[in-house]
């Protein structure tokens, strides 16, 4: 889960995961895979690091690499 922030100041938690797309425009709008849409404080790169180290502490991130460098061998 990654934190932001509602424009009204309230903290919402989001699941990295469903996140579909983050767009700046110039209110930050974060689209989910189920088309639920939020508009949030926070800059789309900060949301954008959220999530890579989201990923990075669940694993994600280090088995993603593990298999393209074992793809790249082939």
């Amino acid at each position: 889960m990654i934190a932001v922030t509602r424009l009204n100041g309230s903290p919402m938690w989001l699941n990295a995961l469903l996140i579909e797309t983050v767009e700046e425009t110039p209110d930050t709008y974060i689209t989910l895979v189920t088309g639920k849409r939020f508009i949030v404080l926070e800059k789309s790169a900060e949301i954008m690091m959220q999530v890579k180290h989201y990923y990075t502490e669940i694993g994600i991130h280090a088995a993603t690499i593990k298999v393209q460098q074992t793809e790249e061998l082939l």
